[in-house]
């Protein structure tokens, strides 16, 4: 299923098995345009800064008007007449001024929350806002937030992808051996054993001492998927 040196067991040298080729043309498509989907995100990043930065001239403009207008207007300075009109032109920007965008951490802490209470798709909607953000290390933690709400609605395929986009991003990181497992829960469940004890076998290789409940959950899913070792 999943071709070694190109998917999801780059670099063992082993052919993945399996009757579900169109996994695999998808881990491999994945793979093919996640720089250009990332090169996409931020150029629209970046022609949304602009327009920000644009209304935010605006904006100072038009309360540098309203205060040259409050100390010179109509013929005062200061005056007690003209105190309560200005006053009142002056709330309108300020109610109207939108709420401050959620951080990354933010809509992380938000995800984590809704898939704890089983709102997988809530989780995956935060997870999605902060894979479009700016890149940072954070979208690590976002990419396997959503590999998990997927699979918390049974979308294992598409989980399947999205936890190896997450071991993808950061092979050594924190992330990785949890992800690799997922990717072993994924394909189990889309009864693709094979492939699910290749997965197995990857995180093995590289992560030999992982934390002890990746290695429980290893022993688990090798027994689920009845891998040879």
């Amino acid at each position: 299923m999943l071709a070694g040196g190109m998917a999801l067991l780059a670099g063992t040298g082993v052919a993945w098995a399996g009757d579900n080729g169109n996994l695999t043309l998808q881990l491999l498509d994945r793979v093919n345009t996640l720089e250009q989907e990332t090169r996409d995100m931020r150029g629209q990043i970046d022609q949304l800064t602009n327009q920000v930065q644009q209304q935010n001239a605006a904006m100072s403009k038009q309360i540098e008007d309203m205060n040259f207008a409050m100390q010179h207007g109509h013929g005062g300075t200061g005056g007690a007449g003209l105190a309560a009109p200005v006053a009142a032109d002056t709330a309108a920007p300020v109610a109207a001024a939108p709420a401050a965008k959620r951080s990354a951490d933010d809509l992380l802490k938000a995800g984590n929350d809704a898939l704890m209470q089983q709102d997988y798709a809530a989780a995956q909607t935060d997870a999605q806002q902060v894979l479009s953000g700016p890149r940072s290390p954070r979208q690590v933690d976002a990419q396997y937030l959503l590999a998990q709400s997927l699979a918390g609605q049974k979308q294992y395929r598409q989980s399947a992808l999205a936890y190896y986009d997450a071991y993808n991003r950061a092979p050594h990181g924190a992330r990785a051996p949890s992800a690799l497992l997922g990717v072993a829960a994924t394909l189990v469940a889309l009864n693709d054993r094979a492939s699910a004890c290749q997965a197995l076998d990857k995180l093995a290789s590289e992560f030999p001492e992982p934390a002890p409940r990746i290695k429980s959950a290893e022993q688990v899913y090798r027994k689920r998927a009845k891998c040879s070792s």
